[in-house]
């Protein structure tokens, strides 16, 4: 007789599925199963769940009620402890205070020198530095000026003499008048020589002569000519001299020409020595160290050339001129100056009396008065404050309500304004502490 089984459902396992509503199939399992050793469970077909409904009372959340006021009380000693710990720990208090502060304007000058070697306060001397820079220009320029200019033509005749054997002597300014018409004077006196025989034949002699038109202008740059001498009309001797041209006649012309006038030199000059200064300042500015001030008006310039191609009055469309430049500049350091600045003002103010390093402004200017020493006019402005003992007021102040840090600070006739900030917020009361208590000082 086969053996039965019954599944058995814990009680506890039992009420869960009836909370879900639903309770597990029982599954039989065929003999063969029971009795092999295989005992993975053979796979059927789902079946229908059976569905049971069943109410379930809600219970009230009676551990979350418990669990909220933990977290309340727990939540309120954190507090108390974190307040405790913060009022004696870490208790701090800053107390800011705007002095009563005053502008110092001082004038003094300075000699920057290149022969000190130290700063000499007492005598309102610094050591300077000389740099060097040498540089040179030149440029076309055009001519502005305007000029009428008359020319006469001139050129070179030869004189014949085929009238005899003896030589003929000629006045400067001997009339020559070409086939054209054209009248042309001799420069000088002049000899010509007699003729030759040859053969029977006389030879005439010659000599070349060097004329010039009787009046300028263009129309006298006439071609080869032959000439007459005016002279010899009536004498056998107008036919027998005679001169001849073998080039043109040139240089005559009459009109207005460009001029070089004195403005042109003065304009072209000034040009480049601008551009030389300009340049010259550039490199100086570049040759000095980093921890040297030159200003510019410490510089100084010298033309040691000054060329022109032309001069006034010539008759030129063009010309060039040609500058070199030698420039100085004196150098010193600015801690030199910051160094006495402060010197100064330390001297012009009461020992209860501070300034603020941050505070001072410096505008100098500088003269040239010899080479070698520059004379700067300072002009200095800084903010003065009187001088508090932090350490005794922290004394002051230790114990002490802020009302009562309040009163006692703005009865001061050095304080303007007060600023207390206390950690934690609810403090009202400086800590006894010194180390506690931060003094700043604010000068803005």
């Amino acid at each position: 007789m086969p053996k039965k089984f019954f599944d058995i459902i814990p009680p506890k396992q039992k009420e869960s599925f009836l909370k879900v509503g639903k309770m597990p199939e029982k599954k039989k399992y065929p003999a063969e199963y029971i009795k092999s050793k295989d005992k993975t469970p053979p796979q059927y077909p789902e079946k229908s769940e059976i569905t049971v409904e069943r109410k379930i009372p809600e219970r009230k959340p009676i551990l979350k009620k418990v669990f909220s006021k933990k977290k309340i009380v727990f939540g309120l000693v954190f507090l108390v402890i974190v307040g405790i710990t913060g009022h004696f720990i870490f208790a701090k208090t800053v107390v800011e205070i705007w002095p009563k502060t005053e502008i110092l304007t001082l004038k003094e000058t300075l000699s920057v020198e290149s022969k000190a070697e130290q700063p000499d306060f007492s005598k309102k001397i610094i050591p300077g530095k000389v740099f060097e820079d040498k540089k040179s220009a030149s440029q076309e320029f055009s001519s502005t000026g305007k000029v009428l200019k008359e020319e006469k033509a001139k050129g070179i005749i030869r004189v014949y003499n085929s009238y005899s054997t003896s030589a003929q002597s000629l006045l400067a300014s001997t009339r020559f008048v070409s086939t054209e018409g054209k009248l042309f004077r001799s420069v000088k006196r002049e000899i010509i020589p007699g003729g030759t025989y040859e053969k029977g034949k006389l030879v005439p002699g010659y000599i070349d002569i060097e004329v010039r038109a009787a009046e300028a202008g263009e129309d006298y740059n006439i071609g080869p000519s032959t000439f007459s001498i005016p002279g010899f009309a009536g004498t056998p001797k107008y036919t027998a001299f005679y001169g001849k041209s073998s080039e043109s006649m040139a240089g005559g012309f009459k009109g207005e020409i460009p001029q070089v006038t004195a403005k042109d030199l003065e304009r072209a000059k000034d040009n480049l020595v601008s551009r030389l200064e300009k340049e010259s300042k550039d490199s100086l500015k570049t040759l000095i160290p980093k921890d040297f001030t030159l200003l510019d008006e410490a510089i100084s310039h010298q033309i040691i050339l000054s060329n022109p191609s032309a001069e006034v009055g010539a008759g030129v469309k063009s010309f060039n001129f040609q500058v070199e430049m030698k420039s100085e500049g004196l150098a010193f350091k600015k801690t030199d100056i910051d160094n006495f600045v402060k010197n100064l003002i330390s001297s012009n103010i009461a020992k209860d009396k501070k300034f603020q390093e941050q505070s001072i402004q410096t505008n100098f200017s500088s003269q040239i008065k010899e080479p070698g020493k520059i004379t700067l006019n300072l002009e200095i402005k800084a903010k003065i404050y009187p001088s508090l003992d932090l350490d005794e007021i922290k004394k002051a102040l230790a114990g002490k309500s802020f009302q009562e840090v309040k009163t006692f600070l703005n009865d001061q006739p050095q304080i303007t304004k007060i600023e207390v900030k206390s950690l934690p917020f609810w403090r009202k009361k400086i800590p006894d502490s010194l180390e506690k208590l931060e003094i700043i000082f604010s000068l803005d």
